[in-house]
């Protein structure tokens, strides 16, 4: 390491205790999860004095960062970084880092589940056994539809996007489609994932799997227009950015269009409300943001955010430092 000085580090959520001492073996280091009440008053005295945090799904706004004079790097333990102020941060010269690559390969495999789970009925026909309603073999009203073969439109082809269509075009023979703001060349998907203008991915595609990060331009993508245009009898999944689907119109489309059912892991509100009809509707498959939720993978994304800030303070160059598209 460059240096040996000892850096004031907020942790504001909880971190294994195997990276908790690796940070406390270089730094001085205040634990305080601001979600918590018990916890809250210190998190707002730490930002006085600190100069790096780590932590996750806390809004970190302009208002907040006003309060950390002293702050020089927040390292995410997340992939998505629509919880910052970025163009506060890039004022200040703060700079973020964030965990991608590591949770690809999971998060595409909760991406397929649910591909799986809405097409074949799983937690409904789950339900129907749990609930002691399998009294006799089921009949047509109960059939799911077939996953193999069909066409999978995926808008979004990072990591994640490129990881859900070797699942599809590789181990279940099927056609696909994207939508990304350039072809991308995957050698492995040649002739298997072909580049297409949204209009047309969303009109040929029979199930349609959104793997998008959220910015101005991705905000509210999928609207009423665009559930307009898919097939009846589609599918839509989401697995990138609740905000990048408009519910009312995704709930219109399923009450009174074609659209056949939803996979959802991530929504708008999170959690999500009580009141929200997403949570009980008989189309819908809603899981709790599980994406990365395995044990293997949240510990390696603890690992690269303790990574990042220790070489941040230490004045090296950060593994994954985010970087806004066109920087």
């Amino acid at each position: 390491m460059g240096t040996s000085t000892r850096k004031k580090v907020l942790v504001f959520r909880e971190l294994p205790p195997d990276q908790l001492a690796r940070l406390e073996a270089q730094h001085d280091v205040t634990v305080a999860n601001p979600r918590l009440p018990e916890q809250a008053a210190a998190f707002h005295a730490a930002l006085a004095s600190a100069e790096g945090m780590i932590g996750s799904s806390y809004p970190v706004n302009e208002a907040l960062l006003a309060t950390a004079p002293q702050l020089k790097v927040i390292s995410s333990v997340s992939v998505g970084v629509d919880n910052y102020a970025l163009p506060a941060l890039a004022a200040r010269g703060i700079m973020l880092c964030h965990t991608p690559g590591v949770l690809t390969e999971t998060t595409a495999d909760t991406i397929f589940s649910l591909i799986m789970a809405s097409s074949r009925r799983l937690v409904e026909l789950a339900s129907h056994v749990r609930e002691g309603r399998w009294t006799r073999n089921i009949g047509e009203e109960l059939f799911g539809w077939d996953v193999h073969g069909k066409t999978l439109g995926i808008l979004g082809f990072g990591r994640i996007g490129q990881a859900v269509a070797r699942r599809a075009a590789l181990g279940f023979g099927m056609p696909v489609l994207y939508h990304s703001r350039r072809p991308v060349d995957v050698p492995e998907l040649a002739g298997k994932a072909t580049h297409a203008p949204l209009d047309e991915l969303l009109r040929r595609a029979d199930i349609v799997a959104a793997v998008l990060p959220l910015s101005n331009e991705t905000r509210g993508l999928m609207g009423a227009r665009e559930f307009g245009l898919m097939k009846p009898g589609a599918i839509f999944i989401n697995g990138g950015r609740g905000a990048t689907v408009q519910e009312d119109a995704l709930l219109h489309a399923l009450n009174h269009g074609t659209l056949r059912a939803a996979g959802l892991d991530v929504f708008a509100t999170e959690p999500l409300p009580m009141d929200s009809p997403l949570r009980t509707h008989p189309k819908v498959t809603a899981l709790p943001h599980i994406g990365s939720a395995t044990f293997e993978t949240r510990h390696a994304m603890a690992v690269l955010a303790t990574s990042n800030l220790l070489q941040a303070l230490a004045g090296e160059r950060p593994v994954a430092v985010f970087e806004a598209a066109g920087s």
